[in-house]
């Protein structure tokens, strides 16, 4: 999943990119209003997390031109004022949830993965395909009853395939989703990454569940593919 954090205390911004990359999500990060808005509209992003005192532009108006262009991604503000008025301006322009700092990273990862089941059609921390299965909490995946072990990049891919089932997936959207912002996309590190997790998950099943769909990209399917 990949998360755009608008935050101008690049200390904060640093630890909370770290954090959530060490949870297996692709992060890009912004330092002013401006910037946030610009990546909000160019890229396409699971989550948002935005700080309210901006400069160029503060929070409040990030967040009105994002809901104003039609986009439903979810957003966390960040606010440094325990403030109930601003809160409450903060959810009627359209954030779906705020945290007061100082905060703890682990509420923030709570938070972030409370917003992020709201795509999966059945709220549940447990994402399958086939006899393939991800505990979102935990990172735990197993094929059958075989325990898979990954590496974050590995896991975040996998964490993609098993959100679109039988959608196809092209480099450009994986890489956009998986890698962030400055990913050199003349390279073909999509590829390697598809072949290593497919020597993980499909390597000594039958069922193959990570189809090539020939000049276009990938999908995960749990039947055989055309």
């Amino acid at each position: 999943m990949r998360i755009l954090i608008v935050e101008d205390e690049k200390k904060v911004a640093s630890f909370l990119k770290n954090g959530l990359e060490e949870e297996h999500y692709a992060v890009d990060t912004a330092f002013d209003g401006e910037e946030g808005l610009a990546l909000a509209h160019i890229n396409e992003y699971d989550l948002i997390i935005l700080d309210i005192m901006l400069p160029k532009l503060d929070g409040m108006e990030v967040l009105r031109r994002i809901r104003a262009n039609g986009s439903c991604v979810p957003i966390i503000m960040l606010t440094a004022k325990d403030s109930t008025d601003e809160i409450i301006s903060g959810l009627d322009s359209g954030s779906d949830d705020y945290l007061t700092k100082p905060f703890s990273f682990a509420e923030l990862l709570a938070r972030v993965r409370a917003l992020l089941r709201r795509g999966i059609k059945e709220r549940t921390d447990l994402l399958k395909v086939s006899d393939l299965s991800l505990s979102i909490s935990t990172h735990q995946v197993k094929r059958g009853e075989k325990k898979i072990e990954l590496t974050p990049k590995e896991y975040a891919l996998l964490e993609y395939f098993m959100r679109n089932p039988n959608r196809v997936l092209t480099r450009t959207l994986i890489a956009e989703h998986v890698w962030d912002y400055y990913f050199d996309s003349s390279t073909n590190i999509v590829d390697v990454y598809v072949n290593y997790l497919r020597k993980k998950i499909d390597r000594g099943f039958e069922k193959k569940l990570i189809h090539t769909i020939r000049g276009s990209g990938y999908m995960m399917k749990d039947e055989p593919c055309c």
